[in-house]
């Protein structure tokens, strides 16, 4: 035998004799053709393996993903998702490629929603949360709740999963994805203003359901070419529509207009209506009358309790309004709604209201609001920059400017761009669709 070339894997070493090629390579393509034929020819062949599961998860930014890689380590500090980053990254932090799992995601290119579409895909890793401002000739930047809701399906489940994911940011049910079911979008007193010409009127209508259509066309797309993201499929075994999660909602949440009564009881039912519409149209579109469904409940914030008083009743009618499908009789054991909220990083959203106190009187200052410190003018640009930064300086302490940098990456909208947050939203959204697919 040769010595053994390192570079090579066992496989390729050779004896160093001389061979007889054509009957060698006879012997071989004898030897393969047997192959191929008992894997096709022998049930048992494809009796062990199992179908590819396919997921499909929607909605806007917070299903995009707004978490950067770089305040995933934070995990580490935390027993309850320690594990869930030992799955993302290796004991040397190159972070992993989950087995038999991959990914397509339909978004808007670098991230916006002003333009055309693009899709990435390939092995689930991170980098399949927003793409804004990516550059697509390096990694993706930023996860969401897919990465820890493959990694968890994929710890029960062990067998081929694909999770196909459109998300834009800044998109409404009431407009961008709103189903069929739902009608066209309907003009009233309340939105009169914001509507107030045929120019706006028709691009409203012009954008109505896009969103919904273009989910449901690149779901279309993936399946008929399933080879192209997951090269290793198998079409003996097949593939089973497995799950659908949505994950959106604060859009239509601050929308006074669509929702004039949003603060009182019931403000927000249009809202479970057309979620449950699209709910029966995507079963309908996609021929899965019994399709799983998650509803993962708006919770930036945090628990009510802790939702600053002037906007509490709207959270609390949103979220109601959101999970009101679930306890349709309907969907009794098939459609379940997640609260996210219990996931919300407490700390960080303290030091977050602290940057809100900073911006509000950064503001009071450069308007020389009447009740603060630059009430008679006198401070220059200068003067008022010295006085925020020792501002800063009194109203932090060490330990918070140290966790906000390494815990938080965006704002509270986005549940402050905690990899920790989405991690556990996704990891939630997978035990309660392991849930409903129970026997």
């Amino acid at each position: 035998m040769r010595p053994l070339d390192r570079a090579q894997p066992d496989w390729l070493l050779i004896d160093s004799r001389p061979m007889n090629i054509p009957s060698t390579l006879a012997s071989l393509i004898a030897f393969a053709v047997t192959l191929i034929g008992s894997a096709v020819a022998d049930p048992a062949h494809t009796a062990g393996r199992k179908p590819l599961l396919v997921y499909i998860l929607a909605g806007q930014s917070n299903m995009e993903g707004h978490a950067e890689v770089r305040v995933m380590d934070y995990m580490s500090e935390d027993p309850a998702t320690a594990p869930l980053l030992a799955a993302m990254k290796d004991e040397d932090s190159r972070h992993r490629t989950i087995d038999d799992t991959w990914i397509s995601f339909l978004t808007g290119e670098n991230g916006r929603i002003d333009g055309g579409n693009r899709e990435v895909y390939g092995q689930l890793t991170t980098g399949y949360g927003s793409q804004g401002g990516r550059d697509y000739s390096k990694p993706g930047r930023k996860i969401g709740p897919e990465l820890a809701f493959g990694i968890t399906l994929q710890q029960h489940l062990k067998q081929p999963i694909l999770i196909i994911k459109a998300a834009w940011g800044g998109q409404s049910l009431y407009s961008d994805f709103r189903s069929p079911s739902s009608g066209p979008y309907e003009f009233n007193e309340a939105n009169a203003k914001r509507f107030d010409t045929q120019e706006k009127k028709q691009k409203l209508r012009e954008a109505t359901g896009r969103r919904y259509r273009q989910m449901v066309e690149h779901v279309d797309a993936v399946l008929k070419d399933l080879k192209r993201v997951v090269p290793d499929y198998d079409e003996a075994s097949g593939f089973q529509l497995a799950g659908f999660v949505w994950f959106q909602g604060f859009n239509d949440m601050v929308d006074r207009s669509t929702y004039p009564n949003r603060d009182q009881p019931g403000g927000f039912d249009r809202y479970a209506e057309w979620l449950a519409n699209l709910i029966r149209d995507l079963r309908k579109d996609l021929e899965a009358p019994e399709l799983p469904v998650v509803i993962g409940v708006m919770g930036v914030s945090g628990p009510l309790e802790l939702v600053p008083d002037r906007y509490r009743s709207t959270h609390t009618e949103f979220r109601r309004a959101m999970a009101a499908p679930a306890i349709l009789p309907e969907f009794e054991g098939t459609v379940a709604a997640v609260q996210t909220a219990p996931y919300w990083d407490v700390a960080l959203g303290a030091i977050d209201t602290k940057r809100e106190q900073m911006r509000s009187k950064a503001h009071s200052l450069r308007t020389k609001n009447s009740n603060h410190e630059n009430a008679d003018g006198s401070m220059t640009p200068e003067d008022i920059q010295r006085f925020m930064r020792e501002y800063e300086r009194t109203l932090f302490t060490k330990e918070e400017r140290d966790l906000e940098q390494r815990a938080k990456s965006n704002a509270g909208y986005h549940y402050l761009g905690s990899a920790k947050t989405y991690s556990q939203i996704g990891q939630a959204f997978a035990n309660a669709m392991l849930q409903l697919s129970k026997p």
